[in-house]
Parts: C-alpha cells; structure tokens; sequence
C-alpha cells in the first residue's frame, strides 16, 4: 500500500509555476498537494495548468539541467571531467549508472509531472475561448512534444538503432491523472519506440501549423516546434524533411546569429538567436547550491561547485582564430585547485538556450547534403556562416562529415553531441552506438510500482 500512495503522489504533483507570470491563484498551490476535479474552472485556470507545464521545463530535472548534462556525461570521451562530489553523477561519466539512480528517477517523474500538466490542458480545453483555443491546445502539444521526445531519447534505443516497431520507449500517457480512479490510466506498459516518435511528430506538427509567430518571453512559437521537429527528422533520417523544418527558421528572419560568439550564452534575457530558451532569474532557476546547469558547469569564484572541469587537449579541434576554441577560462572548483571551464554556462541565473539559429544553419546544411536536396542556401554557405562569426576559416567545400564536425565544434556542451553520435550510428569511446549504458534504467521505483512496465537490458 505504501508504494500504491507513493505513485499516485508522483501521478497527481500540483503545478508549482515558479518565476512565471501569475495569472491566477492556482499557480500558488503548493508541490506535492495535488489536483482535484474541481480546480480547474476557468479558462485562467488552464492558462495556469500550462504554466505549470513551461515551469517544469525549468527544473533540474529538466532542461535547467540534466537534459543537457546528462547527455553530455554519456557522451564524454575524456574531453571532460566530473570532479564533484556527487556519485550519482561520476557514474553517468563512466557509464555506470544504476537502475536505482536517483537521476533517471527524477528525470522521469518531472517528464511525466510536465506531460500531466499538458495533459491536464488538453482535456479542458472546453473551457478555452473560442479565440484562444487552438493557440493553447497547440502551445500545450509543443510541450508534451518536447518532452516525449526527450524521454523517448534517454529510456529507449535511438531511432537508427531500428526496430522501431518493437524497441521499446516509456509509456505514451496522452490521458490526464487527476485523482485515484484516473490511476489506471497511468499504469500503463512501455510504448514503442515508433509509437512515440509518431506522436511527438504529430504534436509538434499541429504546433507549427496553429502556434503564432511570436510569443511571450520564454515561451514557444511556430519557429519553436519547426526547430524541435527539424531535431526529431534528424533523428529519424528523414533529412529532407529536417532541411525543410529548419528552413522554415531560418526564412523567417525572426531570427539572428548575435554579432560575436560569446553574446550567444550567459544573456538575461534571450539572444537574437534563441529559438527556444529556459528563462531564468535569482529568484526563480534551477538551482544555484546544488543543481542547474551553471551550477556544475562554472568556477567556484562565480558561485558554483566547478565540477566538470574541461581537457582542452580533448576538446574538438578548432583553428586557431576560431574563438569557440579559446571560449574556457581557467578557475577552480569545491573538489579540486583549478581547471578549465567552458564559457557557454559562466554565469548563474541566465538564460539556458535549448535551440539556437546555429543549430539550424548546420541541420539545414546537414540534411540537404545527406537528402541531396536544394533547400534554402548551399550548404557551404550554412557551414561557412557559422564558421565567419566565430573567425574560423571559410571552407572551399563541404561535405556532411565535415558538416557533422562543425555541428561537435559549434554545440559542445550543449547536450547534442550524444544524439548526433546515435543517429550516426558513432561510437562512444568503447561503446557503441546502441550499447544499453548509453539509455537510462528505467527508475526502480516505478517498476516496482506498475508491473507493466520492462527494465531496459543491462540493468
């Protein structure tokens, strides 16, 4: 019985929308009370549940952190070095975590707290004006895209890996968990890798399709989802649709690379280039003691642990003009003297790009070599933009390897590294592409609780 409240308590979390805009009076519900029937009345009350949704997306267990960091520490072939005190970390690191791990358990529990709230919205969107209807439903379904696709990327086998009808992913929960009756609804077996994939598409679809151009600090519009979903093509190698997707970023012109490399990372508010980007301020952010991601990632002297320290022998290979290659500083941190830190996560409480313009550049470029397809400008032209603002060396031909380089070069530590690796079907060090230390446990605590659900081989 106890693991039976336990689960329902995960199930039924409240929205807590910390350092969002409060339209209503159920953004102060306290976390770990939970929702019943009769909260959600008005359309300010589902404006509340989405909120909540973009909230979650701020936590740690989120992208305020560890869906960046965790992906990079899986990745890791000794360009970094986690120094901290953390365990739980090290073995990500060394790819030896353990299905009792307290990260994959909080990732899962936050993903699926976020995918609630979405859901939440969904199933109420009769309360929504007429007006406002279609942009909410199609906010809400960027959100429940993104993080599925999140999910699915970290608990199941890579798209590549094939299979795709019998790998299997997390559970696809597109019905809200309210109260105990809704509980079955919850406990429900691991969906195919393919099941996912085809709903997150079409989530982020109907996003690109009804999401406006423009919206609120910190939250997503149509280029959003076109940018997410040139990330789910990529991974799926359906290049020219990937092309197509971030085409679309690119000739909005919404859009803008920032004037020098540095203005890209550490902003208080989004850069020119944020396509979509976790808000942060000293009052509301993903941690500053022991969690978030400048947290880990900055020198002690800027109030953080220093933990991963960088080997720039290790680094990708940068020319020497090219300042992403100069872009560390030397400090120390809690567990060691000193080291070199990357300057992308340097200052605490800014804001954390998810998806940046030059990431669509490089995609475009990318996928139309792969495709053999003619969408937007030459891809030596995407590769060479990117390159002149860092004072990297115009190239007189590309190919897509040397696309892919660029890619490794222009997003280190931002997380993307291990799913380029996957698609490609590229080794970590000694590991390959589809080795089961290269997917997270599914949590023991959940296992425990719903019979339904498998353990991912290795665990």
């Amino acid at each position: 019985m106890k693991s039976y409240k336990r689960y329902i308590t995960l199930c039924l979390l409240a929205v807590s929308a910390v350092g969002l805009p409060a339209c209503n009076k159920k953004l102060e519900v306290a976390p770990g009370s939970y929702i019943v029937p009769d909260q959600v009345k008005t359309e300010s009350d589902v404006r509340a549940e989405l909120l909540g949704a973009y909230s979650n997306l701020q936590h740690y267990d989120a992208y305020g952190e560890r869906a960046i960091l965790i992906p990079e520490l899986l990745s890791d072939e000794g360009e970094l070095s986690f120094e901290g005190t953390f365990l739980t970390y090290r073995q990500y690191q060394d790819k030896a975590q353990l299905k009792t791990s307290a990260i994959a358990e909080g990732i899962w529990q936050r993903g699926f707290k976020t995918i609630n709230n979405v859901n939440i919205v969904l199933s109420n969107l009769n309360l929504v004006s007429k007006d406002n209807k279609t942009a909410i439903e199609a906010e809400a379904k960027f959100v429940r895209g993104l993080m599925y696709f999140n999910l699915c990327n970290l608990f199941g086998k890579p798209y590549s890996a094939g299979a795709v009808t019998t790998n299997l992913a997390i559970p696809l929960i597109l019905d809200p968990i309210i109260a105990q009756e809704d509980l079955q609804k919850g406990y429900q077996p691991r969906a195919t890798v393919d099941a996912v994939h085809k709903q997150i598409v079409a989530d982020l679809v109907f996003a690109t399709t009804n999401l406006g151009e423009t919206n609120e600090k910190g939250r997503a519009n149509k280029y959003a989802a076109y940018a997410i979903l040139s990330r789910v093509y990529m991974a799926e190698g359906l290049y020219d649709k990937a092309a197509i997707a971030a085409n679309e970023v690119i000739k909005s012109d919404a859009f803008a690379l920032t004037s020098t490399f540095d203005k890209a990372f550490n902003n208080g508010l989004n850069s020119s280039e944020d396509i979509f980007a976790i808000q942060q301020t000293n009052q509301s952010n993903a941690g500053t003691v022991n969690n978030g991601l400048q947290t880990f990632y900055a020198g002690y002297d800027f109030g953080s642990r220093g933990d991963i320290i960088i080997d720039l022998d290790k680094i990708p290979a940068y020319e020497p003009d090219d300042v992403r290659g100069s872009f560390f500083y030397e400090n120390y941190g809690l567990a060691v003297d000193d080291g070199f830190y990357t300057g992308k996560w340097k200052e605490q409480y800014k804001v954390i790009p998810v998806v940046r313009l030059a990431e669509m550049y490089l995609t475009r470029a990318e996928s139309n070599l792969r495709a053999g397809t003619t969408v937007g400008a030459e891809p030596l032209d995407d590769i060479n933009l990117v390159r002149e603002r860092s004072h990297a060396t115009a190239l007189a031909a590309v190919t897509a390897d040397i696309a892919v380089a660029e890619r490794i070069r222009e997003l280190a530590f931002e997380g993307d590294k291990l799913w380029t690796y996957k698609r490609l079907k590229k080794s970590v060090g000694a590991f390959t592409y589809t080795d089961n230390k290269l997917v997270l446990p599914i949590p023991q605590r959940e296992t425990d609780v719903n019979t339904k659900l498998t353990q991912n081989p290795g665990y």
